[in-house]
């Protein structure tokens, strides 16, 4: 007999996979079923449903960033090093898993629709973004950044560069002849 909760990790280990390379719609239970040697009724049994297991992909994807900017410590960090080690942190998250900028693509395609579905999303918040308010209060204390400076606005270019040089890697390579992922130029 197998374990319950291992079942359900192995199913939704399978289903990042299945939902990042084929999209919401073209994702399949039955693949999911066959890589994960359960069957569909055992994961709509779990998850309800093909939109529940998606959006609980969306939760564990989300989760996982959330938790590593909780892990962030900037308080011994100068403004400018600080804004630097977030930008690091999350290029790291996103280089190392391209699921991430996938599934992000996916649900953008969706307008945000079944991510506004999940309650679980909705309580975690964005930590980062009181971080990076307090950096900036500090920075302008300091006079390093601008008064005008934006915590959102600061987090959406990190996050845009990051993504960027994830999903469009081949084509941006192809046009400018330079791979934005090149380590050299980290």
């Amino acid at each position: 007999m197998r374990d319950a909760a291992r079942t359900r990790e192995e199913i939704l280990d399978v289903a990042v996979r299945e939902f990042a390379e084929r999209g919401y719609a073209g994702a399949r239970v039955d693949e999911i079923a066959a890589r994960t040697r359960t069957t569909k009724r055992m994961i709509y049994h779990y998850f309800g449903g093909k939109e529940q297991l998606y959006v609980r992909v969306l939760e564990r994807v989300y989760t996982r960033i959330r938790q590593a900017e909780r892990e962030l410590d900037a308080t011994g960090l100068e403004p400018a090093e600080a804004v630097r080690h977030l930008a690091e942190l999350s290029y790291d998250q996103q280089t190392s898993d391209p699921d991430l900028v996938r599934l992000v693509s996916v649900e953008n395609v969706h307008r945000g629709r079944h991510l506004a579905k999940s309650e679980v999303l909705a309580d975690l918040g964005s930590p980062v973004i009181d971080l990076i308010a307090d950096v900036l209060r500090r920075g302008r204390e300091r006079g390093v950044f601008r008064a005008d400076a934006d915590a959102v606005d600061l987090y959406m270019v990190i996050c845009s560069y990051c993504a960027f040089a994830v999903a469009s890697r081949h084509t941006f390579t192809a046009i400018s002849g330079r791979d934005p992922l090149d380590p050299e130029r980290r």
